[in-house]
């Protein structure tokens, strides 16, 4: 097998090249190839050609929030660690995760549910705009879901993309119908990476605009 010389500063762009041409009559739409090739780039994963779901001007949706200054809101630690804070902030936003502040888990365990949809909860009362990013608790899109249908909180753009089997398949058909603006991995795949993939996408699209 030949080994593939590129250059440190190539590999990105060649990778790209590469799934481009793993996916031959595959390609996704101009409009969201950004994000759908930035997702298999994180994970590896041709499968996200069919399974990424978008909502009407979803990714447009995205940029244009991330250009206003939308704050992200994420389930985990590692999905706010894999967003790129300092493209961020140059459209002025911010990523919070609560699932570590003592008033959530004091709340979960008083109320007996799980720290992602007290923190769900704590996110809806911000008043600024969101980006709700979920890559890893189906109980934070169901709760979150809980919200928009209640008219709590009305997020710029949902990215439902838990990983795993309890409740993950449906958490995400609910998401679906709740309303909103939504970027969706149907089926069980997903995962926190994915989910700060498809922000960064968002980021580096604006970057190259600008």
């Amino acid at each position: 097998m030949r080994i593939e010389q590129v250059r440190p500063e190539d590999i990105e762009r060649r990778s790209f090249e590469i799934i481009t041409e793993l996916l031959g009559e595959r390609q996704p739409s101009e409009e969201t190839a950004h994000i759908v090739k930035r997702v298999i780039h994180t994970t590896a994963d041709l499968e996200y050609a069919e399974s990424l779901y978008f909502s009407e001007n979803a990714a447009q949706i995205l940029s244009r929030a991330l250009a206003e200054g939308a704050h992200i809101i994420t389930d985990t630690q590692m999905a706010l660690s894999g967003i790129n804070k300092k493209a961020l902030s140059v459209f002025g936003g911010q990523v919070h995760c609560f699932m570590a502040d003592e008033d959530v888990s004091l709340q979960a365990k008083k109320r007996g549910v799980t720290r992602a949809c007290v923190s769900m909860e704590k996110a809806a009362a911000l008043s600024v705009p969101l980006i709700f990013a979920i890559g890893n608790a189906p109980t934070a899109l169901l709760r979150l879901d809980e919200l928009i249908r209640a008219g709590v909180v009305i997020p710029r753009l949902v990215i439902g993309v838990p990983v795993g089997f309890v409740n993950v398949v449906q958490s995400k058909e609910r998401i679906m119908t709740a309303g909103v603006p939504c970027i969706v991995a149907k089926g069980r795949k997903g995962g926190s990476n994915v989910a700060a993939a498809i922000i960064n996408a968002g980021l580096y699209r604006l970057a190259e605009e600008k």
